[in-house]
């Protein structure tokens, strides 16, 4: 079973599903664990098909999750580009799709990401505060 990622050649194709309003972000078949939990992370909830019989691939995609509201749904596939870009990962993303002020925030974001100082440790190396981290959504 193909899918549209593997068909466009990038590590993750963000699109909308004809005559839907489910917004995926499909990844190649097989792809690291790494990537899934990262689109884990950034606010996709994971689908996975099992195939009938067990010689065959699972099929795992991810979806913004179905109670957002259509703007929600742009806002978080834009945000995650910048941080699936940082992280090596080519990304598509169609124009109707793409919000340019949730982007820009997401870009602002990881780059204070990038820039802030290692947390400080304490005499006993363990972090002095946890920090939160914010997720897209």
């Amino acid at each position: 079973m193909g899918n549209r990622a593997d068909d466009e050649g990038t590590d993750v194709e963000i699109y909308r599903k004809p005559l839907t309003d489910t917004v995926h972000a499909d990844t190649p078949t097989g792809a690291p664990e790494r990537l899934l939990a990262l689109l884990d992370e950034l606010g996709f909830e994971r689908r996975t098909v099992r195939p009938a019989s067990p010689a065959g691939p699972a099929y795992v995609w991810h979806e913004a999750p179905a109670h957002l509201g259509e703007d929600e749904k742009k806002q978080l596939a834009s945000r995650a580009v910048p941080t699936l870009l940082v992280a090596g990962y080519v990304v598509s993303i169609p124009d109707y799709l793409f919000d340019q002020a949730a982007y820009r925030s997401a870009v602002a974001e990881v780059r204070a990401q990038r820039s802030a100082p290692p947390a400080r440790t304490s005499a006993a190396g363990e972090p002095s505060r946890p920090r939160r981290s914010r997720r897209a959504g």
